[in-house]
């Protein structure tokens, strides 16, 4: 499978000695995490909220008898947006999520320009919108809003998010067994009153 630019992902296996601290040390990453909340929330009729696939564009696929509708070859394209939608207590639900091993701030160049126009699209027409974040070394899973989050980008310079302004601004989404990363709790806690959107 081809990727974009020409790179190619390269998988390795690790041994214990090389494994990366996790939240709660179970393993998992963040997405696989939200990826079972999700679940969980559809199971319980709480809310439906779905990962976007990544677009893949096809090259070549198989047109031997034997191998019919198997891609042969192929590349993803660049993501078009952010990493879940859908839809919760008749609101429109819209986040992207990250993990960083930095132990001191958030790297901006995690969040490409397209995904903050998005983002900011998204928080002008009232929708839901936020960023969960994971520094992965600290344990530490925070929600930003992204009314927090495109103020901090629009009056600061820096080309990183500092773990202070999540402790200000963020909201952390403590450690749960069911659901794992329980981020709409946080949303029923600061209301659904996020109706308060500032047009831009």
């Amino acid at each position: 499978m081809k990727y974009p630019k020409g790179s190619k992902k390269v998988i390795r296996s690790t041994t214990s000695n090389e494994k990366i601290a996790t939240y709660g040390n179970r393993g998992m990453d963040l997405e696989k995490e939200i990826n079972e909340t999700n679940q969980y929330y559809l199971e319980k009729d709480i809310a439906v909220i779905y990962k976007k696939p990544t677009p893949i564009k096809v090259v070549k696929m198989a047109n031997t008898k034997t191998q019919q509708g198997i891609i042969k070859e192929a590349f993803f394209e660049m993501p078009s947006t952010t990493d879940y939608n859908g839809i919760y207590k008749l609101k429109y639900i819209d986040f992207e999520a990250k993990e960083t091993l930095s132990e001191t701030s958030f790297p901006l160049n995690n969040i490409h320009q397209h995904q903050i126009d998005h983002i900011r699209r998204i928080h002008h027409h009232g929708g839901i919108c936020f960023l969960i974040v994971r520094f992965k070394k600290l344990n530490l899973t925070y929600l930003l809003f992204a009314k927090d989050f495109l103020h901090f980008i629009d009056e600061n310079k820096r080309k990183s998010i500092p773990l202070e302004y999540f402790k200000i601004k963020g909201h952390l989404i403590k450690d749960k067994f069911l659901p794992r990363v329980d981020y709409l709790s946080i949303i029923d806690q600061e209301g659904c009153n996020y109706d308060a959107v500032e047009k831009d």
